[in-house]
């Protein structure tokens, strides 16, 4: 208790602090998640604040697969596939591959499903997010087991949602389901959780759409999103109950990033927050209400925005693709945090590549990289950092 009188007297005095521009001297702003449109509308390539990277995996007749990116790290990337055939592609970090590892299974050394795949590049080893076991299976580079663990069990918990390489003995997890402390650290050995992380919220709310019917249910969501999201050597935890977006400091403490106002509980349906990239100058989000048609199969409509911290103000936006000899226009949504350095990555598939190569719609780099492609080769991988 004394944790959340401290948190929320903190949040009461920034609060009060912002002033008009909605910002303070900590880059704390205010998001009104009920307004629908934002002007004028900014126009931003996107090498201009961000580092752009290529990288091509090799295809060979065992390395075929989605390019669906788990992990990047200093030497290493991790890739599977969307469709949960068990199948991972281990590659060095220019794309070579190295090892195709599948362990699904019945047995004790296997895993039934698999979530995610997360990457300890210092141990070498690879944590399997089986969450329908409610366990994490941990493998070598080469696919060797080496041991698992059960995720929490007690309380209302299902299973980790997220799970996230935090340092050399705890990997940081987020789960979804706990009415109460949805982020924990938890050990690297034995699954037992180091710290629980507690971000205040009035009341639990699920962002998601569940449809009961006589003998089952149907579930919608509005897509992937990141609750935990690496910045600046801190972390940002997104608890979508909550009215704050946190920082998670090197202490544990909690810095106020971003209010969403009106409250949540007081709305219904819901609206909520998603951040998708977050440079030293621009924060990307979307506010999205919590809604969903299962007769039509749609729902959950968004209004995409972002805020410029020069300009301390709120705009709509659209983003190019540098790389293009014309305006090709890329989507937020895109993007995903992909390592504690603050990368995030994306895919294009290589039959659009070649085709826009052979159009002559590429330049620089991309044009080099594609030239070398063929149409049947797997996607290509683009990785985007803060520029320094």
């Amino acid at each position: 208790m004394k944790t959340l009188i401290y948190i929320e007297t903190i949040f009461l005095l920034v609060m009060t602090s912002c002033g008009s521009d909605n910002t303070s001297t900590d880059g704390f702003i205010t998001v009104d998640v009920t307004k629908s449109s934002y002007s004028p509308k900014k126009e931003l390539v996107l090498q201009d604040f961000m580092d752009v990277e290529y990288i091509p995996l090799e295809t060979n007749d065992e390395f075929i697969n989605h390019g669906y990116v788990q992990a990047i790290g200093k030497k290493y990337i991790i890739v599977r596939n969307y469709n949960n055939d068990g199948d991972i592609f281990v590659y060095d970090r220019k794309g070579k591959a190295i090892c195709k590892i599948n362990r699904k299974g019945q047995g004790g050394e296997e895993y039934i499903s698999c979530r995610s795949v997360t990457l300890d590049e210092e141990n070498e080893e690879l944590f399997i997010n089986d969450f329908l076991a409610r366990k994490i299976t941990v493998y070598d580079l080469k696919g060797n087991f080496k041991r698992s663990f059960k995720q929490k069990q007690e309380g209302d918990t299902q299973f980790y949602l997220d799970i996230i390489d935090y340092d050399k003995d705890n990997l940081i997890c987020y789960d979804e389901c706990n009415a109460d402390i949805p982020f924990l650290l938890v050990s690297k050995q034995d699954g037992s959780i180091t710290k629980e992380i507690i971000t205040p919220f009035k009341e639990k709310k699920l962002f998601h759409q569940v449809l009961r019917y006589e003998g089952g249910a149907r579930g919608a969501n509005p897509g992937l999103y990141s609750r935990i999201i690496p910045y600046n050597n801190n972390w940002i935890l997104l608890e979508p109950s909550s009215d704050t977006i946190y920082t998670l400091m090197p202490d544990f403490s909690l810095r106020p990033f971003i209010a969403k106002t009106p409250p949540v509980h007081t709305l219904d349906p819901e609206l909520f927050l998603i951040l998708r990239l977050i440079s030293d100058r621009y924060y990307f989000m979307e506010s999205v209400k919590n809604v969903y048609d299962f007769r039509k199969e749609e729902g959950f409509p968004r209004t995409y925005f972002m805020y410029d911290t020069q300009e301390k103000d709120f705009f709509s936006y659209i983003i190019y693709n540098g790389d293009y000899s014309y305006k090709r226009e890329l989507y937020m949504v895109m993007f995903t945090p992909i390592n504690a350095k603050g990368e995030l990555w994306a895919t294009i598939d290589a039959f659009d590549l070649c085709k826009d190569y052979k159009e002559g719609k590429l330049k620089g780099k991309l044009k080099d990289i594609a030239a070398k492609l063929g149409e049947d080769d797997n996607r290509l991988i683009m990785l985007v950092k803060p520029k320094k």
